[in-house]
């Protein structure tokens, strides 16, 4: 029985690397980076905040003041594969570079036993934890729990728990995330994740009576774009559209009327396809979203 257990394990785990890996970007984020002082490399002064300059595959991509802390991709994600592999944690990955200046790893853990099945089972999600790195200043060292979503065309739901990080980029930076990724690996091994199971729930449970009026006020409440084209043409915007076209097609394939839990990940989608936002953002905007949603539960 115990054999039998473990390959059966094996094999759903294998099937998850396969869908979840086969529909992942991995971008190259391992360019060569480096932080050089403006006065001893080039002989002149610089006014103050500006001391040092960061260059990535040779391109100058930032100046920085002279207690600025370069924190490589290397050293990050590297850290972070170390911890996880400490933790015995197996996850497949999916990487985005945004020009050579700001980066966002994500990694999935593919083990059948973290899976959350949401309403009829079709609809499943698995814990993964994102990390991102900027070299041009437009995101902090950061990282947090969310969820990858099978179901979903983009896959992302960045949950952000209250076991996130972050971390400027000064002084001896490199020292502090060790000690920051530890805690946020420990804390996975608490109840946290599974807490979310039940909201995800009860917004799959809400059905959306109106929903050209949960699109208006959800996109109004939030500033996220305009639901009406303009003030001489009321009809909806193509991004308003776009949620009610995901929100139909989301329904449709998991057999359902249009729900919340339909609603909130059809402005997820478009927030994370569709808008342009930074990293940080796009998780600070999300964290809003979902407990703007919850909300008219």
């Amino acid at each position: 029985m115990e054999t039998s257990t473990i390959k059966t394990a094996d094999l759903n785990n294998a099937l998850i690397t396969k869908f979840v890996g086969a529909n992942l970007r991995n971008d190259d984020i391992y360019q060569p980076v480096s932080l050089i002082d403006v006065k001893s490399t080039y002989g002149f002064d610089t006014r103050r905040g500006i001391e040092k300059q960061v260059f990535c595959d040779g391109v100058l991509v930032n100046s920085v003041s002279k207690d600025y802390g370069l924190l490589s991709n290397e050293m990050l994600f590297g850290e972070v594969e170390r911890k996880l592999a400490e933790a015995g944690i197996e996850y497949v990955k999916r990487s985005t570079n945004r020009n050579n200046c700001s980066f966002a790893v994500d990694y999935i853990f593919n083990d059948s036993r973290f899976i959350i099945k949401v309403k009829n089972g079709i609809d499943k999600i698995l814990p993964m934890l994102r990390f991102v790195n900027s070299y041009d200043g437009s995101n902090k060292a950061k990282g947090s729990f969310g969820v990858y979503r099978q179901v979903c065309s983009n896959g992302l739901f960045a949950f952000r728990s209250s076991n996130s990080f972050g971390i400027k980029h000064s002084g001896k930076i490199e020292a502090i995330i060790p000690q920051k990724l530890q805690t946020l690996v420990d804390s996975f091994t608490t109840n946290e994740y599974y807490t979310l199971s039940r909201k995800f729930e009860v917004l799959a449970e809400t059905v959306i009576t109106d929903m050209d009026a949960f699109i208006k006020l959800t996109a109004e409440k939030l500033n996220l774009f305009k639901y009406e084209m303009s003030e001489k043409n009321p009809l909806p915007s193509l991004n308003a559209r776009m949620v009610a076209e995901i929100m139909k097609k989301e329904a449709s394939l998991l057999g359902t009327n249009p729900t919340l839990w339909n609603g909130y990940n059809a402005f997820n989608e478009v927030l994370h396809t569709k808008l342009k936002k930074s990293f940080e953002q796009q998780v600070n905007i999300d964290s809003l979203l979902f407990d703007a949603v919850l909300e008219l539960a």
